[in-house]
């Protein structure tokens, strides 16, 4: 898949030129796909599926930062994965290219008419746009899928929307993925995204304090700007060679010995391979319990081997999903 920078509107208004796709025109569409949660993954599907249909592309067209970040900064939300992740689980969903659009108040200020004409039709040349039944798009989220399909008609582009993807009797969204993080319930976020949630990060040293106690931990210089609610998981981790191991993983501040800095650190069961320096995602299985102060370090191993035969007996049964 091809990740392509789009260049803000500049102040001619003309538009930030057109990404190079070939011969047909692509079926596009249009989201913030934080977490490419199932939601995202339905609209993937459609875009990609009546690409197929023509031998054409599939574009997904994004922003960044996200649109609140620039409209809303003091209650932006935190962002489920970097633009790296999403290019990666698009990618594999079948998208052709990623289109990035700066958000700036330049384009919140954009009127739907504009937004269609210069970005959907000049930019990226759509035959088809694939959005979400309830899509709002251009200045003050004035236009809806009933502007957009008028629109379309005479910039000559078709419009599908799908509807909502359900669960539990309600939309699925990276908002209650993160409500469900907040609030360490792994399992539910699992459910909303389609598989587990993953923090991934390079391996830094820590305090060496894992490694005196018999259990060495990898710690994470996490690229994630959201941490499962502090505690510890069963997780599986995946390193630089690609494969998984079982694992058990601490959020928090290490009470017992007094810490104050949030860190993650993972021992991986069975493995003894030197770690640092290596890229390491985690993917949060179960959550086993609330991070607690232990009277001594004897409490502490006794405990943490307790945690290590618990996530051993989880992880042993659980699907993979990554």
């Amino acid at each position: 898949m091809e990740v392509v920078r789009l260049e803000s509107r500049p102040p001619t208004g003309a538009g930030p030129g057109r990404v190079p796709l070939g011969g047909l025109r692509p079926v596009v569409t249009v989201g913030n796909f934080d977490g490419v949660h199932r939601g995202h993954q339905a609209l993937v599907t459609a875009a990609v599926s009546r690409a197929l249909e023509s031998f054409g592309s599939a574009v997904a067209l994004t922003f960044d930062p996200h649109p609140a970040r620039v409209l809303q900064p003091e209650r932006a939300p935190r962002s489920l994965m970097t633009l790296e992740h999403k290019a990666e689980y698009l990618a594999a969903l079948g998208v052709d290219v990623l289109a990035v659009l700066p958000f700036t108040h330049d384009l919140a200020a954009e009127s739907p008419e504009g937004f269609a004409r210069v970005v959907l039709a000049g930019t990226l040349r759509a035959r088809a746009v694939v959005v979400g039944a309830g899509f709002r798009f251009g200045k003050g989220r004035a236009g809806d899928v009933a502007l957009l399909r008028r629109l379309g008609e005479s910039l000559e582009f078709e419009v599908f929307a799908v509807p909502a993807v359900m669960h539990e009797g309600r939309p699925v969204s990276s908002t209650r993925i993160r409500e469900s993080l907040a609030a360490g319930d792994v399992a539910s976020a699992a459910a909303l995204l389609g598989r587990p949630y993953f923090v991934e990060g390079r391996v830094v040293r820590g305090e060496g304090r894992g490694r005196t106690l018999g259990v060495p931990t990898a710690n994470l210089d996490a690229a994630n700007e959201i941490l499962p609610k502090n505690g510890v998981y069963a997780a599986r981790a995946r390193v630089a060679t690609g494969v998984l191991r079982p694992a058990v993983v601490n959020v928090g501040r290490r009470p017992t010995f007094g810490g104050d800095a949030l860190t993650v650190e993972a021992h991986l069961l069975d493995f003894e391979a030197d770690l640092y320096g290596q890229s390491l995602r985690l993917f949060f299985q179960a959550r086993l319990r609330d991070e607690r102060t232990f009277a001594d370090k004897g409490a502490l191993v006794r405990q943490i081997h307790e945690d290590k035969s618990t996530a051993a007996r989880i992880l042993e049964g659980a699907r993979d999903g990554v």
